[in-house]
């Protein structure tokens, strides 16, 4: 039976902090079946993960995937290369993109859609340690806005 929705399997908490998001692109990946069995258990890490454009294919590196427990010697290895699925179309932008200036490509969130596993892969650009303080200022800022706002309306104050 086929799964409906999306499940999530593991998501990416650094890189909207790290990385200013300028697009997002929803990508297949190719996986072996042991991988996909260790996935369903819920188990990734896209901690130190990035994607590359190697000659015309999109690549996702540093990705760690458990070996499958019930595994036999079948089993892959957890930090290997992972080709991305993506349109002809969507690999050119992303060459031009990236050759274009200091623009990277990081992957947000992995999860299954309709029983198939996806990326959500960003085109990102780095933040200095003064973009992130100001983004932690003005989230900090608009945390005690609400706050207030919702002291005034119970009549606390």
């Amino acid at each position: 039976m086929k799964e409906k929705g999306r499940k999530a399997i593991a998501t990416n908490r650094k890189a909207r902090h790290n990385y200013t998001i300028l697009d997002v692109y929803e990508a297949g990946v190719a996986l072996v079946g042991t991988e996909v069995k260790s996935l369903r258990d819920g188990k990734a890490s896209l901690a130190d993960a990035f994607a590359t454009v190697d000659d015309g294919e999109v690549w996702l590196r540093g990705l760690h995937i458990p070996e499958y427990m019930a595994g036999s010697w079948t089993n892959h290895a957890p930090r290997r290369n992972r080709k991305l699925l993506l349109h002809k179309r969507e690999i050119e932008l992303l060459i031009g993109k990236t050759r274009e200036g200091n623009m990277t490509l990081v992957p947000l969130s992995m999860y299954f859609n309709e029983g198939k596993v996806k990326v959500e892969l960003a085109l990102a650009k780095g933040k200095q340690d003064y973009d992130k303080r100001q983004d932690l200022a003005r989230r900090t800022a608009e945390r005690e806005v609400t706050r207030e706002l919702g002291r005034r309306i119970k009549g606390m104050r």
